[in-house]
């Protein structure tokens, strides 16, 4: 009894909960006649494809900066990218790896912009943060009618000016990275590339935070007194944290859309970062905290959730509850993590 009620403290009762919740559903599964190894698959596939924008968050909760729900900056950057990968009709991993490499530029660059108005309003970062992505998010619908693209697969047909809503990266690089060494057994589809390329990633951010620059980053967010007494900067490293993160967001985006088929545009940003930070703090971060394993364990039980609770209550109940699930996970781990800060506090 002591060892369960060790684990649930250390786990975090929402996190056993919800666990708890997704193992039920594929344990239902055949009863409801669905695919547990298929749904296996789709859950892994979701992760991977969500991954990396879960990563995003990452640099700026270690520097203090909290929750980036400013993410949609850095999905307009791999936007940009990706547009620009299709304009010049560049296809395979060229095309792929192009439209990640241009769309770091625009991130580093709102990055920055977004660095220095986090630093000007700090306590307050959350708030702005979600202020400067549904803002940019809007400026980007006006963007989208005036930027001077003339490939007829991004722009309104008959002679009509301005972006599509979806663009479709069909015939460019769809799948690229996730059919690369993949491999299916059955109803059981693995995409490897992808689960690569987030392990590299991974990789990177566990590295960077092994660096001088990383290891101040995680001082400024532990003790910003102690590390202004240490001679850091503590603005410096938050704005590097910011520009990190727009960046991971990018590159985050252009992988979910090799996947997915489509660039989002217009309003398709708008609500990307709330999913995201639902995922790492189910992953049992917190809004100053966050781990690697928080990324890789919250990714999977909240994809796990989207993947399974429409399929299994829609059957079993003959409604769609799955908005109604969604809703519940997003929000409810929101309040349970700014609440559990809030108590620390006092």
């Amino acid at each position: 009894m002591k060892k369960i009620r060790a684990f649930i403290e250390a786990a975090g009762l929402p996190r056993v909960i919800i666990g708890g919740f997704l193992v039920l559903l594929f344990a239902v599964a055949p009863l409801a006649q669905i695919s547990v190894a298929r749904s296996v698959s789709d859950t892994l596939v979701r992760m991977a494809m969500n991954g990396v924008m879960v990563l995003a968050l990452v640099p700026m909760v270690q520097s203090g900066c909290g929750l980036n729900f400013g993410l949609p900056l850095g999905i307009i950057a791999g936007l940009l990218g990706a547009l620009l990968s299709i304009e010049l009709d560049i296809t395979g991993f060229a095309g792929l790896f192009f439209a990640m490499g241009v769309s770091l530029p625009f991130a580093a660059i709102f990055g920055y912009g977004y660095g220095l108005i986090l630093n000007k309003v700090k306590g307050d970062e959350m708030m702005i943060a979600t202020y400067v992505g549904f803002s940019s998010v809007s400026l980007m619908c006006i963007a989208w009618q005036l930027l001077p693209f003339t490939s007829p697969i991004m722009i309104w047909g008959y002679g009509g000016s301005g972006l599509r809503v979806t663009v479709s990266v069909s015939e460019h690089w769809l799948h690229v990275l996730s059919d690369f060494l993949s491999f299916q057994i059955g109803n059981f589809y693995f995409p490897t590339g992808m689960f690569l390329f987030l392990a590299f990633m991974c990789f990177l951010v566990w590295g960077f935070f092994r660096t001088k620059i990383g290891t101040a980053m995680t001082a400024v967010g532990s003790n910003p007194e102690f590390a202004r007494a240490s001679g850091i900067d503590v603005d410096k490293m938050r704005t590097i944290s910011v520009v990190l993160s727009t960046m991971l967001g990018a590159i985050g985006i252009v992988v979910y859309q090799q996947s997915f088929g489509f660039l989002q545009l217009y309003t398709g940003p708008f609500y990307m970062a709330f999913p995201a930070v639902a995922a790492l703090l189910l992953g049992g971060a917190s809004v100053n905290k966050a781990t690697l394993f928080n990324v890789i364990v919250g990714t999977f039980l909240y994809q796990g959730i989207c993947t399974m609770t429409p399929s299994v209550i829609n059957s079993l109940l003959q409604t769609d509850m799955s908005e109604m699930i969604r809703l519940i996970v997003s929000n409810g781990m929101i309040i349970y993590a700014l609440t559990r800060k809030v108590q620390v506090k006092r």
